[in-house]
Formats: C-alpha cells, structure tokens, sequence
C-alpha cells in the first residue's frame, strides 16, 4: 500500500515512484485516485494560479511557424523591467518558467559540494531540492535570523504558503550578509503581484541577491510556462548562457508583451481578487474555519479539522492542496466565476 500512495502522490502511472519527484497540486489523476467516486468535472482549488487568464490579442500563427526573434525577446525583458521595477532589461533574464530558473541559480555559485544552505520555511519545497541538486546541505528554517548561516539562502516573499511576509528593509540586510562573504539570497516573488509588500527588483545593482518572479500565477497562464530572474547583469549573463537561445516561445512573448504592458488590467483583476477571497473568507468562517494566511490567489487553513475539510471537499469533487508533512495545514485556491455556486453549496454542507 505504500508504494501505491506514494504513485498516487506523485501522479505516476508505472510500477514505482518517480525519484526525486515531490508531489504538488493541480494533479487530476492524483485527485481521481484519492477520489475515485467523486462527481465531475473537478474543480482544481489546489494551486495558487488565478482562475481568471489575461485576454490577450490573437497570436499570429507565425509565432508557432517560427523561431523567437532575439529583437522580440530584448523586447519583452524591457516590458518586464518596467512592470517589476528591475533597473532595466540588462537585469532581467527571462526562461520558460521559474521551475527551469530554480536549479541555474542555485548552481551560480558553482558546485557546492556540501556546504550549507538554508531555506525559511515551510515553503514551495523546489528550492530545497533545487539546492540539494546544486549539491548543497539543506537546512529548513522558519527562523530569520538563522537564514544567512549558509552560502545560499532562499526567501520566498510573500510566502506560500503562509502568505508571510518579510520586509524590504530586511531582506536587503540579508543580502548584505550574503554579498560580504561571497554568498547569495534568493528571493521568490512568485506572489508579488498580489501582495501589499515591497519588492526588492529596484535594488539588484546592490548585488548578493536574485529576484524570481513568476508570469503564470497572476495572469492565470500557468500552462505558457514563463518566468523572470532579475539581478546584476553579469548574473543575468550566466542565467542567459546556461538557458541558451529561444528559452522563451514565441506564444509566451507574444502574450506577456501585452499583459506586462496592460496596468489598467492588472489593476482591476487585483481588486477582482481581493473581493473574491473575502468571499472564500466567508464562506470559511461560516463553516467555522479560520484563515491562517494567503495571498488573494489562495488561503491558507492551519487547523486541527484540515484533513477532514480536504476529504470533504475531495469526495464532492473539488480538490485542494493538503501537505502530508503537516497534517493541519491546507491551501484553497480561488474558484472561477462558474464554480463559486458549487463550492458555497459543499461548503455550507459541512
């Protein structure tokens, strides 16, 4: 039974585990598994990806036909720039996704070969495991102080998924920290877009530290696969030669050229996000639940009954994110426009 779980865990469909694979949500086979009586369609609250995806114009079939154009990619890194704050487009490296930009800046220090790093935790588990591949000793957190006792240390800000926040102020002492002794911070602003703290993208010319933002999060295209690194441009020149040529699509660019670019978007889906996870707040507090944390793209529940909500919803089908490691801690994503009715009715059945 073991190692059935942990196939239905990691979503694998062989004979054994997939190593090194660390189970996370928006998986319907592993919700299936878990729920095999559940009524369908799924509704997917276990990511933190808006439910809302950017209008974007129509892509030109050419984007499809052809390679990137290096002068389109230039283009969008001084959209992102503006959009983040970042100095400018020498500072941003963009690649498909934050998940590819994980082990390359963990490696930019070289290999590691067993010197310490530290992550402040709980958080999105990638970075440890990305740190480990880099073949650094991992240490996991909660404690700020102890955060730059490595030569790598990762923030993730605001956090998922407690939503914690840590300020700007703070995080640039650490990365003084960091920069003295040869060392470097990373700092995941996968979240931002959505939270009242104060990025640290204006402030990479200062050095020691590395910015991640995420595209698909926010914009609800999580499927483009796009995501961004910020930092000194030397930095910047070694995220850009281990992704090489064409690591972003020509769909990606063209999409996020107009969404980057769209504020009057932006503002309003952040407001739109905002009214709707009070609505989830709700919702929650009339069955008695407490929101621990989040973020406006996801709630987070530390409760005693956390498993009980997870199967409760899960055998009516709507699947959250729960963590095997923390059996009172769960993360509810936002509903789309066309699920709310469903999920105030489960909800309100408790």
């Amino acid at each position: 039974m073991a190692g059935l779980e942990t196939d239905i865990e990691t979503g694998n469909r062989g004979g054994g585990p997939i190593a090194g694979l660390i189970p996370h949500g928006g998986n319907l086979f592993r919700a299936r598994a878990l729920f095999p009586h559940a009524p369908e369609p799924w509704i997917d609250l276990s990511t933190g990806i808006s439910p809302y995806s950017y209008p974007h114009s129509p892509i030109p079939g050419n984007a499809f036909a052809r390679l990137p154009e290096p002068a389109a990619a230039e283009r969008l890194k001084a959209i992102a720039a503006k959009a983040y704050s970042a100095p400018s487009s020498e500072h941003v490296a963009a690649g498909p996704g934050t998940q590819i930009l994980l082990p390359i800046v963990a490696g930019l220090l070289g290999k590691a070969n067993g010197e310490a790093a530290s992550v402040l935790s709980p958080t999105y588990a990638e970075h440890a495991r990305a740190a480990r591949l880099a073949g650094f000793e991992v240490s996991e957190t909660d404690d700020l102080n102890r955060i730059a006792e490595g030569r790598l240390a990762v923030i993730v800000n605001p956090n998922n998924p407690s939503g914690r926040i840590v300020s700007k102020s703070d995080l640039l002492s650490l990365a003084s920290v960091m920069r003295a002794k040869g060392g470097l911070l990373v700092i995941d602003e996968a979240f931002m877009d959505v939270s009242e703290a104060e990025s640290v993208a204006s402030a990479v010319d200062q050095g020691g530290f590395v910015v991640l933002r995420s595209f698909g999060k926010f914009y609800g295209m999580a499927g483009l696969r796009l995501g961004f690194a910020m930092a000194t441009p030397d930095i910047v020149e070694k995220i850009e030669s281990r992704l090489g040529p064409w690591a972003v699509s020509g769909p990606a660019l063209h999409v996020a050229s107009e969404a980057l670019a769209d504020s009057a978007w932006q503002q309003a889906m952040r407001a739109k996000l905002n009214a709707e996870a009070l609505r989830l707040d709700g919702l929650l507090a009339a069955a008695g639940i407490t929101v621990f944390g989040g973020t406006s793209l996801f709630r987070f529940i530390r409760d005693p009954r956390a498993q009980v909500l997870f199967r409760h919803l899960g055998e009516r089908g709507i699947i959250t994110r729960r963590f095997e490691e923390r059996s009172d801690d769960l993360r509810i994503g936002l509903p789309g426009d066309a699920d709310w009715v469903r999920v105030e009715e489960v909800l309100r059945a408790i």
